[in-house]
């Protein structure tokens, strides 16, 4: 499968959308029926955070996700355009770097990633000066046959 991408403007009720193209794709890609609901609260999640830090810092700027399939996995990596030179990076993990309390609280402690971690199988997180990226993949059947 090609990659499906998707651009949306920083406003909440786009969150939904999104879900709902992702498990869509999941489903269509061979995910198994018992994730879909990790692979829709984990978009969900990364695509609030991204929504909250446009409105925050860029609300004119659009946030991107990408979904494909490749090799027996369906990835999503959702990208924002947010300046982040609050936040610090090592090896792709992110530290928050915030003494004096003033970032959002779902930037604030990772606690945002930390759910997207605990739902998808896999997770890597690219913080920059630039904006975020967060990939996630799940286990998908090969060329997005059903699994058996």
């Amino acid at each position: 499968m090609a990659t499906v991408e998707l651009t949306f403007s920083a406003l909440p009720a786009h969150v939904r959308t999104a879900r709902l193209v992702a498990t869509a794709i999941a489903r269509r890609t061979g995910v198994e029926e018992s994730v879909l609901d990790e692979v829709r609260l984990a978009v969900g999640e990364a695509c609030s955070r991204a929504v909250e830090a446009h409105r925050l810092h860029c609300p004119g700027e659009p946030i991107r996700i990408e979904l494909s399939d490749d090799l027996g996995r369906f990835e999503v990596t959702v990208t924002d355009s947010a300046p982040s030179d609050e936040l610090e990076h090592d090896r792709g993990m992110l530290r928050i770097d915030d003494p004096l309390g003033q970032l959002p609280d779902t930037l604030m402690s990772g606690f945002g990633i930390a759910v997207i971690a605990g739902l998808a199988d896999d997770v890597q997180v690219y913080p920059s000066p630039k904006g975020m990226r967060i990939r996630m993949s799940w286990p998908a059947a090969p060329n997005g046959l059903p699994r058996i």
